[in-house]
Order: C-alpha cells, then structure tokens, then sequence
C-alpha cells in the first residue's frame, strides 16, 4: 500500500487516472480517502485523482502530535509537493474543508482551484461544544462503535437515513465510521473541535472557489457555507438537494455534475 512520508507523519495515499491535471481529495472527520470514492470513479478519466488519509485516520499512522489544523495543511502542502502535483484543484470536505481554507491563503502557488464541501471558516459552534467532547471521551475509552449511532445524524441528512433503499449503504458507513483507531481518531476530534476560525484571513483567496453544501447538512448548516461565499470574492455557491453532511456519499451524482462543470469553466 502506498505511504510517503510528511512532515513526520506516515501518511496513506491512492492515486488513480491520469491527465494533464491533478485533483487532490481532502476527506472529512471519522472518514478517509473512501469518503469520495463515487467521485474518482467519475473523474479519473480526465482528471490525475489523488486521495489521502489524514494522521490518525484511515490507514495513516497515528502520531503522538499534530491534530490541529495548522499542521493538517502544512502535511497537505507537503503532501502536494512531494507528489509533484501543484498547482493542483483542492477538494476538501468539512474537515478537509478546514485545511484546504488554510493551504489557499498561506500557500496560493500550490492551488490551480478550491472546491469546499460542507464546511466552515469559523470556530465550533460553542453550544455542540459540550455534546462533541462527550462523545469524544466515550469514544476514546470504548471505541467509535459504541456512538455511531449518535454521529450518524450528524453525518447524514434524513433523506439517506430514511431512504430503505439505502440499508445497506446505512450499514457499510456505519462499520467505517466505528473502525477507526480510537485513540488517533479522538486526537483528530479534538484537532477539529478546537481549531480557530479563519473567516477573516478567507478573503485573502485567489484562487477559483467552489462551495457547495447540502441542504439538509445539521453539522455545517448552510448558512456557514453562505458565509464563506461572501468572503471569497468570485466564489460559486451550489446547494444540493437532498444532502447531510456527507454529499459526496449521499447525492453523488449532484456532487460530480457540480464539481465537473465548475472544472470545466477553470479550462
């Protein structure tokens, strides 16, 4: 399996599909690169799609240090370097969202565009605080299992979890979410709950910037992607119908036409 190191970090990467330019996918909390799998599929034929898993989730090492947000963008800058992929088109979805904020204003050289999936510029919101923390802390002693019931509404709107054509798919990413390494995962936690707001410093971007968000999204509501589209100047915002936290699983095909399209008009 594929590992290059950055920044100290053992870091898990795929690469599929070839083309005269590069995507690189930034997944979100409790997730991996699988988080846009349905996306690869349809865009490595045109697209160089690169993947990969952030320190302590997935298949990357668990790191005694370096959670916050700060290093998670320096490893993706590192991470874009050593793959000779810059300028490259950034995806970053929630958490992965929070770092492609951050490598657009500190390292603009690196990024052709910046695609932002149900995220946010701003601090935790204080009031989930409290809620995140416990279900941290329950999942650092027993493991993810014993909450995934609890994060999967945060994770997914009410059209998948009540959609009995989706059992299945309910129960696959229920199982990856309740596999990942319990102590690096609750590091990563505590990385996303606490991290500082970038609102401010978002204006300093650039490049081409997408944003998209689901409607029925309870963990970045939309309003905290409207802000975002009013920061960055030039910016597109695109609501998906239908859509939780978790689009590029649960609305794939809205997720693909708008990335596609917006891709198209960079050319």
């Amino acid at each position: 399996m594929p590992h290059i190191k950055v920044n100290g970090a053992n870091i898990y990467y795929e690469e599929q599909g070839t083309g005269a330019e590069t995507i690189v996918f930034s997944h979100g909390l409790l997730w991996s690169g699988q988080l846009y799998e349905n996306q690869v599929a349809a865009l490595k034929s045109h697209y160089r799609c690169i993947t990969f898993d952030f320190r302590g989730q997935g298949r990357s090492e668990a790191t005694e240090s370096g959670y916050d947000m700060d290093t998670l963008a320096e490893d993706a800058a590192a991470l874009i370097k050593a793959l000779n992929c810059a300028p490259c088109h950034f995806a970053g979805l929630s958490m992965g969202g929070f770092v492609g904020m951050r490598v657009a204003f500190r390292h603009p050289e690196l990024l052709k565009s910046l695609i932002l999936l149900a995220t946010s510029a701003d601090a935790e919101v204080k009031e989930k605080l409290g809620r995140y923390k416990l279900l941290n802390l329950v999942a650092r002693c027993f493991g993810l299992g014993v909450v995934s019931s609890q994060v999967m509404p945060i994770m997914f709107g009410k059209k998948f979890l009540t959609d009995p054509l989706r059992k299945e798919l309910k129960r696959e990413f229920k199982s990856r979410i309740a596999s990942n390494h319990r102590i690096g995962i609750t590091k990563a936690i505590k990385g996303v709950i606490e991290r500082e707001g970038v609102f401010e410093e978002i204006k300093k971007i650039k490049a081409p910037t997408l944003v998209i968000v689901g409607d029925q999204d309870v963990a970045t509501v939309p309003s905290k992607s409207e802000r975002i589209h009013s920061q960055i100047e030039g910016s597109k915002l695109i609501l998906i119908p239908g859509a939780g936290h978790s689009a590029t699983l649960e609305e794939p095909e809205a997720v693909n036409k708008a990335i596609s399209d917006f891709l198209s008009s960079q050319k």
